[in-house]
């Protein structure tokens, strides 16, 4: 039976699939991020060897975005937190954008019909585009910050201990 060599494309998880980290893992990404910070930090491309089975080494040149995504990927895959890649197009449903938000579903399908943010229907289902979360999340999160520093200098006031 022929085997089939993995292109980019299949060897990939689904979009969305969330990477969990075993104890190898989250050991091998805290020891990567220590090397790679420096490179995350540059401005221009960023061009390194890899090594694969049976000692063949390829450079490659990547984008310093994609490295600064390679970094943060493995910064949180240290922590033992699940990592997962979504385009800024992908749809998302009204859970998983109520989870990104830290919001319950409801609350964020109020905020869908009062017009606070676009959706569209498919059937009886309402879709987000993650750009839409990622915009309304960046437009309250200044006004979310402000209020939760006014309720910790109120609880400092009163002394309810809440200590800054």
């Amino acid at each position: 039976m022929p085997t089939m060599t993995p292109t980019p494309e299949t060897a990939l998880p689904p979009l969305g699939t969330a990477m969990i980290p075993n104890a190898h893992d989250m050991q091998l990404a805290a020891e990567s991020r220590l090397t790679l910070g420096a490179l995350a930090k540059s401005s221009g491309d960023v061009t390194f060897t890899v090594a694969g089975e049976g000692g063949v080494t390829t450079p490659i040149r990547i984008p310093s975005s994609a490295m600064q995504l390679l970094f943060a990927a493995l910064s949180e895959m240290a922590r033992g937190n699940a990592v997962s890649l979504l385009p800024m197009n992908a749809e998302l449903t009204t859970q998983q954008a109520a989870d990104i938000l830290n919001v319950s579903r409801p609350y964020l399908v109020g905020l869908l019909e009062k017009g606070d943010m676009p959706f569209r229907k498919v059937g009886v289902q309402r879709r987000v585009l993650l750009r839409d979360v990622v915009a309304y999340k960046s437009r309250t999160d200044p006004d979310r910050r402000a209020a939760l520093n006014e309720l910790a200098h109120l609880g400092q006031e009163l002394g309810v201990g809440y200590e800054a």
